[in-house]
């Protein structure tokens, strides 16, 4: 009997892009089980220096609700791996985790319509939220 693969034994790294970390308030879905549940492996959460970032800026807002919301996503990333991104003031967060998604060959948790497009058009794996309720995958995961 053969040893199992390295590859199925360590975690499966999926970064997660801001809106990700919205989705639980928004939703009332636990994104870290459902992603577990989604790829059927253990999974390690990546937070981009970048993402955090945009969401400490979000939490500094007037709007209340957005405040709110930013808090509470900031909360949720701290069940994440912080990641600095070389570089990462002169990065949109989107071209950071396209730089670091193709570099790690990982696939992206986003609802953001064009960073979506973005991944697939370099063939990175998409996991968002389909229909309100649950998580899906657009691409294959290796």
């Amino acid at each position: 009997m053969s040893a199992p693969s390295p590859k199925k034994t360590k975690p499966l790294k999926v970064i997660l892009d801001s809106n990700a970390l919205f989705a639980p308030l928004e939703l009332k879905i636990d994104i870290f089980e459902e992603l577990k549940r989604l790829v059927n492996r253990n999974v390690e959460f990546v937070l981009l220096s970048t993402v955090k970032r945009e969401l400490e800026v979000l939490a500094a807002k007037d709007s209340p609700k957005i405040h709110r919301e930013a808090i509470f996503a900031l909360k949720l990333a701290e069940k994440c791996k912080y990641v600095p991104v070389e570089n990462d003031e002169r990065l949109t967060t989107d071209d950071a985790i396209v730089k670091v998604a193709k570099n790690w060959n990982s696939p992206v948790f986003t609802n953001d319509i064009q960073l979506k497009k973005k991944l697939r058009d370099i063939s990175v794996p998409v996991i968002y939220v389909r229909q309100k309720s649950r998580l899906d995958i657009d691409g294959m995961i290796s």
